[in-house]
């Protein structure tokens, strides 16, 4: 349990270096990603690509852990997820719940209001 979330906390953290192909490696190679407004994206060849797309706008992001609590091989990371999108802030709080096997992402469902997201590019 104490390994699966410091894995979770390791990728959350990785996120702050906009490195894909780190981000990539955290998940199995058939690992799923489901970022809640979108369809889920599988396997590491169809991950880079989709996490490129958030990234290549982003000129920062940290992302805070707020709650984060485990059972075997889930884990559930309450943050806020604090990014500039070339000079504009947003500020979105998330909720991921992450499934794991053998140290690695397996499925990652994300959870937020893509409203939140949006009215911050705009302002």
């Amino acid at each position: 349990m104490a390994d699966n979330e410091r894995v979770i906390r390791d990728f959350i953290a990785a996120w702050s270096r906009l490195d894909v192909e780190e981000l990539v490696q955290y998940f199995c190679e058939d690992g799923t990603y489901y970022n809640m407004p979108t369809r889920p994206v599988t396997g590491h060849a169809a991950l880079r690509p989709f996490i490129s797309a958030f990234l290549k706008d982003w000129t920062s992001t940290e992302w805070d852990v707020l709650n984060l609590i485990s059972k075997g091989d889930i884990v559930f990371a309450e943050r806020l997820d604090r990014t500039v999108v070339g000079t504009k802030p947003v500020n979105l709080p998330c909720c991921g719940v992450f499934e794991m096997q053998d140290g690695r992402i397996k499925v990652w469902r994300d959870y937020f209001d893509i409203g939140t997201y949006v009215a911050a590019l705009r302002d």
